[in-house]
């Protein structure tokens, strides 16, 4: 049997909190087996796991826990759900008080920082006997590992791409973005914007985003992040990104304010703009909300700064850990594991977290038209495709977050660009040497 409860938002973070994780220690270290451990079926347990998501991505949850208990009955499953920004707000809360999830579902951008603080269990004494690692590349392994250990097994890959609605882009009248620079993309989505009327936009502004400021970086030849924690880009790049939005934000993007009246759903979910540059595992997502009428999205590479540049690269969409205070460690390895490699895991979550990087879940995936065109769309940005960037930065999930805060507020109006640019610098600062 299994149980499932839709969890409340964590208690909100004041800037520094990731100092405070900084500064937690999981008594990890010392913690694996001598030898290959192995898993009692008979042995009755209790099991968190955590993840983020939607309402569609908790009802695959469902089903997978529920296919998991067929083979394990004794293991029970309690899942609770929460919206990204608010899951990592309460993953710190636990952290700090030192209760995370058994397994959890876990974000490239954060591995490095809870690693380093020992609040992961380290997984190499279970690669290879409780968690199956032949269906797994290397390169994809080697995507979870942390300082020479293994801390996470990446459930799947994804791309940074750009949706389209093709209902909306009909009723405007305007044609596919057929690719190009920035500025053609602000263009063309003010032409959307034009034909809205005030009852739709093209889009919204793509400065708001950090990894849209990575991918300019690398067509630059340069990074958001060295591994040894280097910005590579200075004040002046900053402000160069932030005011290339400010066409969008003067009119050509949905107002802030039309956003916030739609949350916990976005403006492109909610057929109020016609695009959205984010990883494209969201189609499924974006399509259960769009609702009745949809039944496809566009799905294309994201404009170019650099013709030829290597700027886009695939990403573990998400990554399955396990607590370093975890009772039970060899079934939090199990359900790891099922969640990952089994068929039933493949044909139930099918692309929502990304192509599965599992051989066996992939083999097992039916591709229903969206996965089949997320698939499609991962082999036509080959020639674009680059190396992946190093593990993040520890606090680099707090630095993505700042500068998402500070796009809003841009979008708002609240805050100059200057202002928006030292705030971000203060932010890395504290967060880098502090």
């Amino acid at each position: 049997m299994f149980s499932k409860k839709r969890a409340i938002a964590g208690v909100a973070l004041a800037a520094g909190a990731a100092l405070v994780l900084a500064g937690c220690a999981g008594g990890g270290e010392g913690d694996a087996p001598d030898t290959a451990p192995t898993f009692d079926p008979n042995e009755k347990v209790t099991l968190n796991l955590a993840f983020w998501g939607n309402d569609v991505r908790a009802a695959l949850y469902d089903e997978a826990i529920a296919a998991f208990n067929e083979e394990y009955p004794n293991i029970t499953v309690n899942s609770t759900f929460l919206p990204f920004p608010d899951f990592w707000e309460k993953r710190q809360t636990e952290a700090a008080g030192g209760g995370l999830p058994d397994v959890m579902q876990f974000d490239y951008s954060y591995l490095r920082q809870y690693a380093q603080n020992n609040l992961l269990l380290d997984l190499d004494p279970y690669l290879g006997n409780i968690i199956d690692t032949e269906p797994l590349a290397q390169n994809i392994l080697d995507i979870g590992v942390v300082n020479d250990t293994t801390y996470g097994v990446p459930t799947s890959t994804n791309a940074w791409g750009l949706f389209t609605n093709p209902v909306l882009l009909e009723k405007a009248g305007v044609a596919e973005f057929e690719g190009g620079s920035w500025e053609d993309y602000t263009d063309w989505m003010g032409e959307i914007t034009d034909a809205g009327g005030g009852e739709y936009w093209g889009g919204s502004d793509f400065s708001g985003r950090i990894q849209n400021f990575e991918l300019q970086l690398r067509s630059e030849g340069s990074y958001l992040f060295s591994e040894d924690g280097e910005p590579g880009f200075d004040e002046e790049r900053l402000t160069e990104f932030w005011e290339s939005g400010q066409d969008i934000r003067d009119g050509i993007g949905i107002p802030q304010q039309r956003v916030e009246e739609v949350a916990p759903k976005g403006g492109f979910d909610s057929a109020l703009t016609a695009s959205e540059l984010t990883w494209d595992n969201f189609g499924a997502g974006y399509l259960s909300g769009l609702g009745e009428g949809y039944t496809e999205l566009g799905l294309i590479a994201p404009p170019v700064t650099k013709e030829g540049a290597k700027d886009l690269y695939l990403k573990p969409s998400m990554l399955h850990t396990i607590s370093a205070k975890t009772e039970h460690p060899e079934a939090a390895a199990t359900l790891v594991n099922f969640l990952v490699n089994s068929p039933e895991s493949g044909e139930i979550f099918g692309t929502n977290r990304g192509l599965p990087a599992s051989e066996t879940a992939l083999a097992a995936a039916e591709l229903d038209p969206l996965s089949q065109q997320v698939k499609d769309y991962e082999a036509s940005i080959a020639d674009r495709l680059g190396d992946a960037p190093p593990v993040p930065i520890v606090g680099y999930g707090t630095l993505e977050e700042k500068f998402r805060q500070l796009g809003t507020e841009l979008n708002f109006g609240t805050i100059t660009v200057d202002d928006a640019v030292s705030q971000f610098f203060n932010e890395m600062d504290i967060v880098l040497n502090g």
